[in-house]
């Protein structure tokens, strides 16, 4: 049995989540999500999530081809690997080649794990879905001097 890993923060779910699971799923026969944790998206992105991430874990568990869904806090990716046990390691397209892609790949090969890469959804972003939101925010009421 093959077991596969695929990891995101997964806020403001979208499209473009469900493609990377269906696609992630579709490679593997045991596929575990890992929700990014609240604290570990403020340390990476500099902002934490729309969403928190006990409702994050929620949305994702309930996907029907995600067979199991964890919270993922861990920076060092083999600590992750121990955890969780997973053949396959999924990630979007846009690590293949980079330095941090090449350093994913050489960590997991030394415990024979597999790194494979699909495209993302190109016209959806939890980013984009961000800026639209703020663009539909009014700005804030301020207080008027008598």
């Amino acid at each position: 049995m093959i077991i596969g890993y695929a990891a995101g923060a997964f806020d403001l779910f979208h499209v473009g989540h469900l493609n990377i699971l269906r696609q992630a799923k579709s490679r593997c026969d045991y596929l575990v999500a890992g929700v990014v944790s609240d604290e570990r998206l403020l340390l990476t992105k500099g902002r934490r999530p729309v969403i928190p991430e006990s409702e994050r874990l929620d949305i994702v568990s309930s996907i029907g081809f995600v067979d199991k869904a964890v919270l993922d806090f861990h920076h060092d990716r083999l600590r992750t690997w121990e955890d969780v046990g997973f053949d396959v390691f999924f990630k979007g397209d846009d690590w293949k080649g980079t330095q941090g892609g090449k350093e994913l790949e050489e960590l997991f090969a030394a415990v024979g794990v597999k790194v494979e890469y699909f495209p993302y959804t190109v016209h959806t972003s939890s980013t984009k879905l961000r800026v639209a939101l703020g663009q539909l925010s009014p700005p804030p009421i301020r207080a008027q001097r008598a």
